[in-house]
């Protein structure tokens, strides 16, 4: 539309030609386009050493995209966040941010203060709403103290006040405490918790403080580094929510596959050096990806070939002077052959095997009646439940029900009341959240799993390594200079390798990258003995355990299924949560006034439940039709400007009569799907 209409006054000042015409227009449509962006990265290059990490990247950042980041570790997703948000510089090549774009940034580790409550924390987020308030109060109480009224003193005055505090109301006035205990409830804080001290968090509860706050600021492009690493599942599944109804553009860097499946609608792979972008899903991406390799390797492989045949010719007639010519041509021609690169070799279909070990009794755990408590405080109590050997089962719920603190009830390292027995024969392997301190400094990679490597495991110990990110010359690093993630993850390789039948692993996927995940539950699901898992990671969970421990409220629930069967289980009972319960109270003539009470006042609230629910589903339904409206009409404009591209097209009336009318119903569709977002985000709230 801005195209098609500028193009008609120019021809009234300049006229144009055929030829011009379609110059001119192509530029305008560059123009719009990268107006529309929000960041524009241009021919970007970052080098640590001699082979540059990234070179000749460029892509745009536009509102409503929902990108994920992927690539090898090492490839340089979280770089590529720091120098997006302005942290990093490239060595080359220029990032632009549009005028007015605010960027949100949460790094996978930071410094965090401890000097306030959880809500003091969270209400810096809105540190301008405040600032702005503070400046209204004294200006409303110069207005009160002057009498000047006529001057023009005071009417600039007044007329300041009003413009301010207009802004201030568009920035949501005083209404932000509420938003600010949705924020940290839905990241699993309660409301006892917002006058605590954020000294008594631990780091990962004060990491999803940090989150909250960047949430709270509505930045336009929200950039996150593993932002799942500390949360758990009902955390994962708001945030899902919240960045897919609120959020304008994300970048997200996530090793959990189903969150980034449900929030991302494109993805960028670093491979290579290069950023390929897939406008696609992540599991759209996996699909071509693959396809994309199998390109690379065949011309590869033709071009090896060629490059051999010609090696061999010169070799065979470098000292004939016959051929002397065709020699150097070759020569020649070698010398202009760019070499194909190709990724990596993927080992995540490496099959990684358990060493043999003694079979264990029956039921390698039981508890019966098993309580926990600290002081007045009531972890769990009456846990009973048995644990068969073979069985795979996952221990889940909100931090801080008790999770941990049952397996370190098993493991024996704290007190408890009940009856807890550890089977017969039972060989327990244990990975704690605190197991990468246990590790020797001293030694290399290679040494601390050359130390427990037995057989011909031995012989693969380089493969094991490179599969979960220690290969090359990583595997002659001292355990001394690791990081907090590559520690945890050899804690992770020496367990696989140890004799045991009772795997008890407290979550266990935080620092591993997707294909060493694969590679760690392939090894557990074709463990022949029997495993515990704590996580919070559904797609690791999901075909592995068939059994889930639900921890919450001071009790212990069994789900007999998969992980999205009690996902599934857990939706359909929170349904029914008022239900009546059955012992109504009798008066003495022995009639039932109380509990036909009891039941009336049951049924009207289940009709307002029932009616609530049908209000938030039909507003569900109207943002979900409304975005794909928006997607078809996104994807048909994407469709004009790749023919638009063609010079034949450029000046097609009907195709910019198309486009100017698509962008207009585009822009309302938009401003639609805003209104029906607020609609649903009040009937969700009432």
């Amino acid at each position: 539309m801005f195209c098609a209409r500028l193009i008609v006054p120019l021809e009234k000042v300049l006229p144009l030609d055929k030829k011009k015409k379609k110059a001119v227009f192509f530029c305008f449509v560059l123009a719009y386009a990268y107006l529309c962006s929000m960041i524009s990265v241009e021919n970007l290059k970052v080098e640590f050493g001699v082979k540059p990490l990234f070179q000749d990247v460029s892509f745009v950042i536009n509102d409503r995209d929902r990108i994920a980041l992927v690539g090898k570790n090492g490839a340089g997703k979280s770089t590529m966040l720091k120098i997006l948000c302005g942290q990093q510089k490239p060595t080359s090549g220029t990032v632009s941010v549009s005028g007015g774009t605010t960027i949100g940034y949460l790094p996978q580790v930071m410094r965090l203060a401890d000097d306030t409550t959880v809500r003091e924390e969270a209400r810096k987020a809105f540190a301008g709403n405040t600032a702005m308030a503070e400046r209204l109060s004294s200006m409303e109480k110069a207005m009160a103290e002057r009498t000047d009224y006529e001057s023009a003193e005071y009417l600039a005055l007044v007329e300041q006040f009003t413009q301010e505090h207009e802004r201030y109301l568009m920035m949501g006035g005083d209404n932000y405490e509420a938003e600010i205990e949705r924020t940290l409830m839905g990241l699993g804080f309660l409301r006892s918790d917002f006058e605590r001290p954020t000294s008594e968090f631990s780091g990962g509860w004060r990491m999803r403080i940090e989150l909250a706050k960047i949430l709270l600021q509505r930045p336009d492009v929200l950039l996150l580094d593993e932002p799942t690493n500390h949360l758990d599942i009902e955390s994962i599944q708001w945030l899902e929510q919240f960045l897919a109804q609120s959020a304008k553009a994300v970048v997200l860097v996530s090793h959990d596959r189903a969150f980034i499946n449900h929030v991302t609608n494109r993805t960028l792979e670093i491979s290579c050096g290069r950023v390929i972008d897939y406008k696609v899903r992540y599991d759209e991406y996996v699909v071509l990806r693959k396809d994309r390799r199998e390109q690379q390797m065949r011309a590869y492989e033709n071009q090896q070939k060629e490059i051999a045949e010609m090696r061999a010719f010169i070799e065979r007639f470098r000292y004939q002077a016959t051929k002397a010519v065709q020699v150097q041509q070759k020569i020649k021609q070698l010398e202009k052959i760019v070499p194909i690169e190709i990724d990596e070799v993927d080992n995540s279909a490496m099959r990684l095997k358990f060493p043999p070990c003694l079979r264990s009794g029956d039921y390698p755990i039981i508890c019966d009646g098993v309580g926990k408590h600290y002081g007045n405080h009531k972890v769990f109590a009456d846990v009973t439940l048995s644990v068969k050997r073979g069985e795979k089962v996952a221990f889940v719920g909100k931090n801080g029900e008790g999770k941990t603190t049952l397996v370190k009830c098993i493991m024996n390292e704290i007190p408890f009341d009940g009856m807890l027995k550890v089977g017969h024969n039972v060989q327990i392997g244990y990975f704690a959240q605190n197991q990468a301190q246990l590790l020797d400094d001293s030694l290399t990679v290679f040494q601390t799993i050359d130390q427990v490597a037995k057989g011909e495991i031995r012989l693969r110990i380089n493969d094991i390594l490179g599969a979960f990110m220690f290969g090359g010359e990583e595997s002659d690093k001292k355990v001394k200079v690791l990081s907090g993630g590559e520690r945890s993850r050899l804690a992770m390789i020496r367990l696989l390798l140890e004799p045991v039948n009772l795997l008890i692993l407290d979550e266990p996927t935080n620092h591993l990258d997707m294909s060493s995940k694969d590679v760690l539950k392939e090894a557990i699901r074709s463990f022949d003995g029997t495993a515990i898992i704590v996580s919070h990671d559904r797609e690791f969970l999901d075909g592995l355990v068939t059994k889930v421990y639900e921890f919450g409220g001071g009790k212990v629930r069994e789900h007999l299924g998969g992980i999205y069967d009690f996902l599934r289980a857990k939706n359909i009972q929170s349904l029914q949560e008022l239900e009546v319960n059955g012992n109504g109270n009798k008066n003495v003539n022995g009639d039932d006034s109380g509990k036909s009470k009891a039941a009336s006042i049951g049924k009207n609230d289940y009709a307002e439940r029932k009616e609530r629910q049908k209000k938030v589903r039909k507003a569900e339904k109207a943002v979900k039709e409304s975005e794909e409206r928006i997607g078809k009409m996104e994807a048909r404009v994407k469709e004009l400007d790749m023919l638009f591209c063609k010079a034949e097209n450029a000046s097609d009336m009907a195709l910019i009569t198309e486009y100017a009318e698509l962008k207009r119903q585009l822009d309302e569709e938009n401003d639609r799907w805003l209104q029906l977002s607020e609609q649903l985000e009040v009937v969700t709230n009432n």
